[in-house]
C-alpha cells in the first residue's frame, strides 16, 4: 500500500513552522556562538573560518557525487509506493556509495592541500590545515547519505532533532576551543562538528534501517542511475562553492582578511540565516513535489502552497531584520562589524526574491533534469560573481550587498520564466498578491534606513513592521480556516 501524501495547506504550514522553528533556534545559537567567535577571533579570524568552511564545502560537493540529493528522489519513490523490500535494498546501495565517496573526498583533500594553500592564501603555509580537514569531508559524505535516507522516508522529527543537536553541539565545541587555542582551534572545531553531526544522524537512521553493508559492493552498480543524476548536482555544487570561494579569495587578496570577515558576517546574517528558514523545502517539500512531478496541475498546487506559506513567514522576519540590524550587529558580534550594516540591509532584500525562486527551482530537481539544473545554476553563479566583483569595485562593501540582491533578482526572473515555458508553471493570484504587498513593505523598511533617522525612523519603521506582521497573521489564519472548511 502506498503512503498517503498530505499536500494540505495545514501540512505545509505545520512542517514549515516546525523546521522554521528549529532554524530559529539554530540562528539564535549561531548568533551566540558568533558573538563569542567575533570577540575571540576578530574579523580576521572569522574570515579564516569562512575560508576553511568554504573549502570544505567545495571539496565535499566535488566528491560526494550528488548522492545526498539524488538519493532522496529514488528512496522517496520506493517509500511512497509502499515497497519495503526495495526501500531497504536501496538504502544499502546509498550507504555503499556514500562510504566510497567519503574515501574519495578525503584522498582528494590530502592531495590538493598544497594547491589549496596557494589558491586561497597570499601569506604563510596552510597546507597542513587543509590536509587535517580531510576527515571532515569524509564524515560529511556519510552524513549526507544518512540524511537522504531520513528525508526520503519522511523521518521529519528525527531530522529536526538532529539539527537541534548539531546547533547546540556547535556552541559547546566552538567557544571553549577558540577560547583556549584562538585561531589554532579553527580546524579542530570544523572536524569535531562534522563528527558530532554524523553521529547524531547515524543514531536515528540506523534505528529505522540498521546497518547491513554485507553485499553492498555487489549492488553498487544498481546506484549508477542515482550517481549519473547526482553528478550534475555535484557539478552545480562545485560551481556554487567555487563561486563563493572565488569571491572570498578575491576579497581577501584585493581587500584584506578584515574585509573578508565583514563580508562573511553580512552574508551570514542575511543570506545564510534567512535561507535556513527554507530547510523545510529540502526535508518535506522536495519529496512531496517529486511524487507529483509529472502532473502539471498538482505540481502548481504544491509549489504555490509552499510559496504562500514561506513568503508569509519569511517576509516579516526580513523586514524586522532590516530595521534592527544597526542594533543587532554590535550586540551579536562587536562594534568592529558596524561597517557591514548597509551591506547586510540591502542584501536582505535578496531573500524576498529567493523565497519566490526556490520552490519553482525544485521542479527541475523533482523531475530529475540534472543537466538543466546544472545549466541554470551555472548561469546564476556566473552572474553572481561578476556582479559582486563589479559591486565591490564601484561601491566597496555596500556594493557587494547590492550585487547579491541584483543576482537574486536575475535568478528569480530566469527560473520563473523557464518554468513557465517548460513546465507550465503558473504563479497563483494569492502568491502574486502576497509578494507585491510584502515586498513593498520590505522595500519601504529599507528606504527608511536611507532617508530617515532619529525618532522619525523608529516610528515609521514600527508602523511598517506591524503592518507586515499583521498581514502575515491575517492571511495565515484565513488560509488555515479555509482549508479546514
Amino acid at each position: 500500500m502506498s503512503k498517503e501524501r498530505d499536500d494540505s495547506y495545514s501540512h505545509v504550514l505545520k512542517y514549515t513552522g516546525v523546521f522554521g522553528g528549529v532554524q530559529v533556534l539554530n540562528v539564535l545559537v549561531g548568533l551566540v556562538r558568533n558573538k563569542f567567535v567575533a570577540m575571540l577571533l576578530g574579523p580576521g579570524g572569522m574570515g579564516l573560518v569562512s575560508l576553511f568552511n568554504t573549502t570544505v564545502q567545495l571539496l565535499s560537493q566535488a566528491t560526494n557525487l550528488g548522492v545526498a540529493t539524488s538519493a532522496v528522489r529514488h528512496i522517496s519513490e520506493y517509500y511512497d509506493a509502499g515497497d519495503e523490500v526495495q526501500t531497504v535494498h536501496y538504502v544499502k546501495v546509498v550507504r555503499g556509495w556514500c562510504l566510497l565517496t567519503a574515501l574519495l573526498g578525503m584522498l582528494v583533500c590530502v592531495v590538493l592541500g598544497p594547491f589549496l594553500n596557494h589558491a586561497t592564501f597570499s601569506w604563510g603555509d596552510h597546507t597542513l590545515h587543509f590536509v587535517l580537514l580531510a576527515p571532515a569531508i569524509g564524515m560529511l559524505a556519510i552524513t549526507g547519505g544518512e540524511t537522504a535516507i531520513l528525508k526520503g522516508t519522511r523521518q521529519l522529527g528525527a531530522l529536526a532533532v538532529v539539527q537541534i543537536m548539531a546547533a547546540l553541539a556547535s556552541l559547546a565545541i566552538a567557544i571553549p576551543i577558540y577560547y583556549m587555542f584562538n585561531q589554532t582551534g579553527i580546524v579542530p572545531v570544523i572536524v569535531l562538528m562534522a563528527f558530532v553531526t554524523m553521529c547524531a544522524t547515524l543514531w536515528f537512521s540506523q534505528r529505522v534501517f540498521p546497518w547491513r553493508l554485507r553485499g553492498a559492493k555487489g549492488v553498487l552498480g544498481e546506484g549508477m542511475e542515482m550517481v549519473r543524476l547526482g553528478v550534475a548536482f555535484t557539478l552545480a555544487g562545485i560551481v556554487g562553492s567555487g563561486a563563493e570561494m572565488f569571491v572570498r579569495s578575491y576579497l581577501n587578496v584585493v581587500g584584506n582578511l578584515d574585509m573578508l570577515g565583514l563580508y562573511n558576517a553580512g552574508y551570514m546574517l542575511t543570506i545564510t540565516y534567512a535561507g535556513m528558514v527554507f530547510s523545510a523545502m529540502e526535508s518535506d517539500y522536495y519529496p512531496r513535489l517529486s511524487s507529483v512531478n509529472h502532473d502539471v496541475l498538482a505540481t502548481n498546487q504544491v509549489v504555490n502552497r509552499q510559496m504562500e506559506v514561506s513568503l508569509l513567514i519569511v517576509a516579516p522576519m526580513l523586514t524586522v531584520l532590516i530595521v534592527l540590524l544597526p542594533i543587532l550587529i554590535p550586540q551579536l558580534l562587536t562594534s568592529e562589524f558596524l561597517p557591514v550594516v548597509p551591506m547586510a540591509q540591502v542584501a536582505a532584500l535578496a531573500m524576498f526574491f529567493k523565497v519566490l525562486t526556490m520552490p519553482v527551482a525544485y521542479i527541475t530537481l523533482a523531475r530529475g533534469l540534472a543537466v538543466t539544473y546544472l545549466m541554470l545554476e551555472t548561469v546564476y553563479f556566473l552572474v553572481f560573481v561578476v556582479l559582486v566583483v563589479l559591486g565591490y569595485q564601484l561601491w566597496g562593501l555596500l556594493g557587494t550587498g547590492v550585487a547579491i540582491t541584483l543576482a537574486h533578482v536575475f535568478d528569480y526572473l530566469m527560473i520563473n520564466v523557464y518554468a513557465y515555458k517548460k513546465y507550465g508553471y503558473r504563479m497563483s493570484a494569492a502568491v502574486s498578491r502576497y509578494a507585491v504587498v510584502l515586498f513593498s513593505l520590505g522595500f519601504l523598511a529599507y528606504a527608511c534606513t536611507i532617508l530617515l533617522d532619529g525618532i522619525a525612523y523608529w516610528i515609521v519603521e514600527l508602523v511598517v513592521v506591524l503592518a507586515s506582521c499583521l498581514y502575515m497573521v491575517q492571511n495565515l489564519k484565513s488560509s488555515s480556516t479555509s482549508t479546514k472548511l
